[in-house]
């Protein structure tokens, strides 16, 4: 009689088992982990890199900032001024202000020539080259641009002469956070559109020199300071005029083209100055670090051969062949 024996499991050979491993886990091979001094080795470029660029970054961020708000005093002043008819005829800087100028923009401060610290004026500014431009209040224009208050010139051909305000400043605070320092001229004359030689002083009404930020910083021309100058006495045009600073010398010599391909060669933003522009350049000259001793052309163009130029040397305006070499091209933004 044959016997069966039963087969189990255990009589079955058996493969051999292997560890099962997660197929969501694996294992790091030994040696391939960063070491400490990787780490703060990483961390150090990570800082060198941050601390390169970021200046560079915030700088682009606060130039882009200021032009949006150095866009937008213009066009508020340039809305306002017009709205007050004649801008002449007041007694100085500080009438003009509380009794002209605030009836028309919102303004939370004012300031007496004796209190201008109070509406945010910095002690000194930075001018265009980068060099402290240092004043003490009261501040005259005598000591800002000497001459404003006086000039004579002479040629065979003809003479001029000029005698105007030294006006004390005052200052004020816009509703939207500017600080402005302003001298003003009450004798201002009207434009009556002038064919010959004749000074520019006498048709600048006001100028002012606006912080955007007040005294915060960096208090620098050509970043939170600028210009805006008001000239004649009736149908007011304002100007602010921004010079290239990469500009920072005093220009091209040469003829009047010569000055045109000067400025459309340095960058497509730029162009030259118009008269009225000039005029407030010539004005600020000292903060702008303009040489005082050039004419510099205008784009005012009166015929084929001849344009305006602005004397700094005594402020005359002037019609000068376009041949004319002596004069030297200065650049604006567009």
């Amino acid at each position: 009689m044959c016997q069966v024996s039963s087969v189990t499991d255990r009589d079955v050979p058996q493969a051999p088992r292997r560890a099962l491993v997660s197929p969501l886990r694996s294992v790091a091979p030994l040696g391939l982990a960063f070491t400490m001094a990787e780490i703060l080795l990483s961390l150090t470029i990570i800082g060198v890199v941050a601390a390169i660029t970021l200046p560079s970054l915030t700088g682009n961020i606060n130039e882009r900032t200021w032009n949006t708000q150095r866009k937008a005093l213009y066009a508020r002043m340039s809305q306002a001024i017009p709205l007050m008819g004649a801008v002449n005829g007041y007694a100085d800087s500080e009438t003009f202000i509380t009794a002209g100028l605030s009836k028309v923009l919102k303004i939370n401060n004012i300031c007496d020539d004796e209190h201008i610290s109070d509406c945010g004026i910095p002690a000194k500014f930075v001018t265009l080259a980068g060099s402290n431009y240092s004043y003490s209040v009261p501040f005259k224009m005598s000591d800002f641009q000497p001459k404003m208050t006086s000039m004579s010139y002479s040629e065979p051909t003809f003479s001029l002469s000029y005698n105007g305000d030294d006006s004390n400043a005052a200052a004020f605070e816009t509703a939207n956070g500017e600080s402005i320092l302003l001298f003003y001229f009450s004798k201002c004359q009207a434009d009556m559109n002038e064919a010959t030689t004749y000074y520019v002083q006498p048709k600048i009404c006001a100028n002012m020199i606006y912080d955007l930020n007040g005294s915060k910083g960096p208090n620098t021309v050509g970043k939170d300071v600028g210009i805006m100058t008001v000239l004649y006495a009736t149908d007011s045009v304002v100007v602010a005029p921004q010079l290239w600073y990469r500009n920072a010398s005093d220009g091209v010599d040469g003829n009047y083209q010569a000055a045109l391909d000067y400025c459309k060669n340095l960058d497509a933003n730029v162009r030259l100055p118009n008269l009225d522009e000039l005029a407030s350049i010539f004005i600020n000259s000292r903060l702008l670090n303009v040489g005082e001793s050039w004419a510099f052309w205008s784009s005012k163009v009166v015929t084929t051969n001849s344009a305006w130029d602005q004397s700094f040397m005594t402020g005359n305006r002037r019609i000068t062949a376009k041949s004319e070499t002596a004069v030297k091209g200065r650049c604006v933004y567009r």
